[in-house]
């Protein structure tokens, strides 16, 4: 017997085979006013959003996972999958369901991705949603970043070390790579970033470069600077192929690329921005520099102010104009609000034009365009008039796009709606055709009373009135007192208890025009609507440089609100190879203090002639780690342009800051703390130049305490005596020994962080001065921690012993072998019980070589005449 052949239903073969056409995605299937998601997608779909999970049969296929939601719901539940790490493919009906007899047609109309994003409730306001994709070549790789959502799109090409930093600074939601490379990519960057990869075959120069001419209809690249990057060139192809490949047709926002000028920026590699804590925190709730910075009036000035943070400038030049311009808005305080007052109003411009330039814009944010320009004309007008020089260029650059901003008051409704099928979009008087349909469509209230009243007259009913339902349509109802005077011609629809409903030639054929004005009209809306927003796409160029001219600006006027709101100084930028900052303070902690507690400010300097490196040693939560970072911060917001929390600071340009803070064990990828330590280290010492910041916080403490002094020893030795550079560095530490290195270094200085010991307590006074620290006070700071008493006295004994046996000239090594070789005896016993500790000691005095029988006889009997007496 021939076994039946499984049959599946028609909608099912459909959804199946545009499923095949997207593996790894999850397929919103539009069936209806729903979207469904079938099988494995359903039981994902499920537990992501929290929706029921049901079945459904599939013809003789038997039953299929289901799980859906109604279609307009869409904005809510699209950003939870996406969030989620899912690729979304959505599918829509193709054409009318009322005009179609059998199965609709569907396809795929967007592929949402994690880097591939514009909604509002998808991307992060206040910051960028970028895609990057790498391509490998050898020892170099070329890089590309794209935000769909902004138009912004950059290359650039280097080294491993280079690229990861970049990778730090732009956080990309999405990278992309050749399938081949993934494990060259999980060496290089690890694991911690979401991952796609492509088809080798569209990583070659000449499809790249088809690509990019074609794109941005140029005939060479080299008006973009970008055309020696072979590698670059390759990786900003395969963003525009991923877009393609993605459903992202319409681009015309995307209309410049620029190179990633490394000559420009100063070097801040991913430990430095994790250890500074600039944009984020591995610690929960903790606060971040750009929380304390980010002040910006619009969206736009947030995620420039997010890249000024992580690329601080290293040239002289645009650092001062930036400054002039934060020093003119600090001193015209009036001004200052003015603009940004009109700033808020321009909201994120960038976001809306490139939503345009995706032909996604609805009527509500093209009226919000319209205002945006208006805005941006009063900012033009205000900067104009400002003898400020860099301000005044500002104003020039600003395009306000006049004729759009008129087209669109023409045109549009004051206050239109989201969707154009809700109507009343389009301007009256803008189209005969319009205003003759809409006549007959809003008037028809009076139609329909002209007629109830002619017809009561006529008939005499004087309770006749017009009404409308679903059924039938308009209808005449009649009382029953009344049927009896209802003329011949009327047809009766329906029969009620008190009343009966009729309809008439002329009452149908208004309804007929009505219903079909109605669809005529959102037709031509939709006509209309889309011919506009043809227009305003030419205008995209002029209206982005007016976006990143307006975050400029926001920014700078961000700067000089924190500056006077928290008292911070003008740096003095210069050429030299000296860092002097007095008074400074930490932007972040002096923001956490209780109201009324002052920041106990420090003074540094450094230079490459007399003092290169200082070693700060002092207790441990004296605050080292907060004057390292607190450093580094300073010349790093100096050189962002602005204004810096010390009370004077004078920094010789900075090209590199590297940072050694804190711990940052990766022991989920089975690295050690010291493997971690020595990896950030080497890092350092192999990309030093002659104007690095470096800032090392406890090293070699991930090991031996000898080896961590040898490790320690080491490197400020290597950084003291390198043959080309002299980098500037602080050393904090709680290895006293290397107060030594002062006699043997004579760019190297002793400092400390001072503590005052009132009888048996410590106070931290957290002030910065000359000289080495004795004690490390770990016990005081283990007191305040809460310690058990007996293991504090127990603590104290052993410290004093150790100090006795150091003051009596035993060598460090011996010292710290003996304290181990103790360490390993206490195991054996419970720390805080005396009777233990006397018994030990009287273990260790014995010598069992010479020990006869008897004598080990009495030596028990004295231990346990010991623990008779306890």
């Amino acid at each position: 017997m021939a076994t039946k052949s499984i049959k599946e239903t028609p909608l099912m073969t459909q959804y199946n085979q545009i499923k095949a056409k997207y593996p790894g995605a999850l397929l919103l299937f539009r069936v209806g006013d729903f979207y469904e998601t079938f099988g494995e997608d359903a039981v994902k779909a499920s537990q992501i959003l929290g929706i029921v999970l049901t079945k459904r049969a599939n013809g003789s296929a038997s039953h299929i996972e289901l799980a859906g939601f109604p279609h307009h719901s869409i904005e809510t539940y699209l950003p939870k999958l996406v969030r989620a790490g899912q690729r979304v493919a959505i599918c829509d009906q193709l054409e009318d369901p009322k005009s179609v007899k059998g199965i609709v047609k569907r396809g795929v109309t967007e592929l949402i991705t994690p880097g591939v994003a514009y909604s509002d409730n998808i991307v992060q306001q206040k910051s960028n949603n970028f895609l990057a994709t790498l391509h490998f070549d050898k020892q170099t790789l070329g890089v590309a970043f794209l935000d769909i959502s902004t138009g912004e799109f950059l290359t650039a090409q280097g080294n491993a070390e280079y690229i990861d930093k970049l990778l730090q600074g732009y956080k990309p939601n999405e990278i992309i790579f050749a399938k081949s490379k993934q494990q060259d990519f999980k060496e290089l960057f690890g694991d911690r970033y979401y991952t796609y990869a492509l088809d080798e075959w569209a990583f070659t120069i000449d499809y790249a470069q088809e690509t990019l001419l074609k794109h941005f209809e140029v005939k060479s690249l080299k008006g973009f600077g970008i055309e020696k990057l072979n590698l670059g060139i390759i990786a900003a192809g395969v963003c525009l192929h991923y877009l393609n490949e993605t459903e992202h047709r319409q681009l015309q926002h995307i209309t410049n690329i620029s190179r990633i000028e490394e000559d420009r920026y100063m070097w801040l590699d991913r430990f430095t921005v994790r250890n500074l804590e600039l944009i984020g925190s591995s610690n929960d709730n903790a606060q971040t520099l750009i929380d304390v910075l980010d002040q910006t009036s619009c969206a736009m000035g947030a995620r420039m102010l997010k890249n000024w943070v992580v690329m601080p400038l290293k040239n002289k030049k645009p650092i001062e104009e930036r400054l002039n311009v934060v020093q003119y808005f600090f001193d015209n305080p009036e001004l200052r609000e003015k603009l940004q007052t009109y700033i808020r109003q321009i909201g994120d411009l960038e976001r809306l034009i490139s939503k345009i330039g995706l032909q996604k814009a609805n009527p509500r944010e093209i009226v919000q365009l319209k205002r945006a320009l208006t805005a941006i004309q009063e900012v033009k007008n205000i900067c104009e008039q400002t003898p400020q020089e860099s301000v005044k260029r500002i104003a020039e650059q600003i395009n306000t796009c006049s004729s759009i901003k008129e087209k669109i008051e023409r045109e549009l409704q004051e206050d239109p709606p989201v969707l154009i099928s809700k109507g009343k979009v389009m301007a009256d008087g803008l189209n005969e055709e319009l205003d003759k349909l809409r006549k007959i469509s809003y008037g028809g209230k009076d139609y329909l009373l002209q007629l109830q009243k002619k017809e009561a007259e006529i008939t005499g009913i004087s309770s006749l009135k017009i009404a409308f339902n679903n059924v039938f349509g308009y209808y005449l109802e009649v009382s029953n007192t009344h049927k009896d005077k209802v003329p011949q011609e009327w047809i009766r629809k329906q029969t009620l208890v008190n009343a009966e409903r009729y309809i008439t030639p002329e009452l149908k054929e208004y309804e007929d025009q009505i219903l079909g004005a109605e669809e005529k009209i959102h037709i031509l809306e939709t006509q209309l609507f889309n011919e506009l927003l043809v227009t305003v796409t030419e205008y995209i160029k002029p209206i982005q440089l007016n976006a990143h001219l307006i975050a400029q600006l926001d920014v700078l006027l961000c700067f000089a609100t924190i500056s006077q709101k928290y008292y911070y100084n003008r740096p003095v930028i210069d050429d030299s190879k000296i860092l002097d900052i007095k008074g400074g303070r930490h932007p972040v902690i002096e923001n956490k203090l209780p109201l009324g507690e002052e920041y106990i400010t420090n003074n540094v300097y450094l230079d490459d002639e007399t003092q290169q490196i200082i070693i700060i040693t002092g207790p441990n939560m004296s605050g080292k780690s907060a004057l390292l970072r607190q450093t580094g911060i300073i010349v790093l917001m100096a050189q962002m342009g602005c204004f810096v929390p010390a009370k004077e600071a004078s920094i010789g340009i900075v090209d590199k800051i590297f940072t050694r803070v804190g711990a940052s064990d990766n022991l989920s990828s089975g690295e050690s703390t010291f493997m971690v330590e020595m990896n950030e280290t080497a890092s350092i010492l192999n990309n030093l130049s002659d104007r690095s910041l470096i800032l090392l916080d406890e090293i070699g403490r991930g090991t031996s305490t000898y080896d961590g002094i040898s490790i320690a020893w080491a490197i400020a030795e290597y950084l003291h005596n390198h043959p080309s550079y002299k980098a500037k560095t602080l050393f904090a530490t709680h290895y006293h020994e290397l107060n030594e290195l002062t006699n043997s270094f004579n760019r190297v200085k002793n400092y400390n962080v001072t503590v005052k010991e009132v009888g048996n307590k410590v106070i931290f006074l957290r002030k910065l001065v000359p000289g080495g620290s004795e004690h490390s006070f770990g016990i005081h700071v283990a007191k305040m921690a809460g310690m058990p008493p007996k293991v504090l006295n127990r603590a104290n004994e052993i410290l004093k012993r150790l100090e006795n046996e150091r003051t009596g000239g035993e060598h460090v090594k011996a010292s710290i072998m003996k304290m181990q070789k103790q360490a390993v005896q206490l195991q054996m016993f419970a720390l805080e019980d005396p009777v233990l500790i006397k018994i030990r000691d009287v273990l260790n005095n014995l010598d069992v070589n010479t020990l006869t029988p008897v004598e080990a006889l009495m030596k028990l009997d004295e231990i346990q005449r010991v623990l008779k007496n306890s």
